[in-house]
């Protein structure tokens, strides 16, 4: 296949194991790294028994200081038929997961309508993405997708440049925003669960306080019935150790800026992570679990 479905629109030539030009590196065969329970995700996605997160390999986005890199940059992972992803589905929800979480999902979003097609599960299905969409492949999902799982990494061009090679990221997350929110303008919850609706993520780093509010504003003021999440986890891996001023933690200063902006907005459907998530313990352990047959 000819591919442009993400923002970059590469034109590459993909086939089942191979890509000729493109920046995701990926064939059209899924490559996944792990399926199995997640627990470190908001309250309501985890719950007791965890969401069944599928870590796609490879990325159309590829930050440097991405906590993924071993997937994401490196691209492990097992080529799997979509006969086998539809399988995985259904796999983890007879281990009782409380959702499918598909994560990076962008690059095989045709792979994962056709296994869906297959098997679709009782449980919500959740998009979870970097936020570097093209709305209408987004549109093409309306009838797939419960959940979107955006992150909003960044409202400056520059920063969007310098960090993962994309000074269109704004506008491009911006658009895409808009039409996850025109499917779910709502968060339906149901036993301190998440059944529908759109959760915004917002990774805050280093010197980039101006960046996290202006994103919260734009949610505040284009996606009310949406939940916010304020992520404190960033810790430098891979490249961002020797980049300045991401090659160190978020500040306490830094953190309580950003909250007591979103706290003084009066908006109520919040999420904050505490300082102490930044550690990388907290990373997956990328290592096939529930990929074989």
């Amino acid at each position: 296949m000819i591919c442009n479905l993400c923002p970059r629109k590469c034109g590459a030539h993909r086939g089942k194991s191979d890509n000729i030009g493109g920046y995701c590196g990926m064939g059209t065969m899924p490559r996944v790294a792990r399926a199995a329970p997640h627990y470190f995700e908001e309250p309501f996605i985890s719950g007791v028994r965890g969401s069944g997160t599928v870590f796609f390999s490879g990325c159309s986005l590829g930050c440097i200081y991405c906590q993924n890199e071993e997937i994401s940059h490196n691209k492990f992972g097992e080529d799997i038929s979509v006969e086998r992803l539809a399988h995985i589905f259904r796999e983890l929800v007879d281990i009782g997961v409380h959702n499918i979480n598909l994560v990076t999902p962008t690059h095989y979003s045709f792979a994962i309508k056709e296994a869906l097609d297959i098997y679709r599960p009782p449980v919500p299905i959740i998009y979870n993405t970097s936020g570097y969409e093209l709305a209408e492949v987004l549109c093409s999902l309306q009838d797939y997708i419960d959940v979107y799982l955006f992150d909003f990494k960044y409202m400056s061009g520059d920063n969007a440049f310098r960090y993962s090679n994309a000074k269109d990221y704004p506008e491009v997350a911006k658009s895409a925003l808009l039409e996850a929110y025109r499917q779910k303008p709502e968060c339906i919850i149901e036993n301190g669960l998440i059944k529908s609706g759109v959760v915004i993520r917002h990774l805050l780093l280093p010197m980039a306080t101006n960046d996290a509010i202006n994103i919260f504003d734009f949610v505040n003021k284009n996606a009310p019935g949406a939940f916010f999440s304020i992520m404190s986890q960033y810790s430098p891996i891979g490249v961002a150790k020797y980049t300045s001023p991401i090659d160190r933690r978020v500040t306490k200063r830094e953190y309580e800026k950003v909250l007591l902006h979103i706290t003084e907005s009066g908006f109520n459907n919040c999420f904050f992570q505490e300082l102490s998530s930044a550690d990388e313990r907290f990373i997956p352990n990328f290592d096939l679990s529930g990929v074989k047959a």
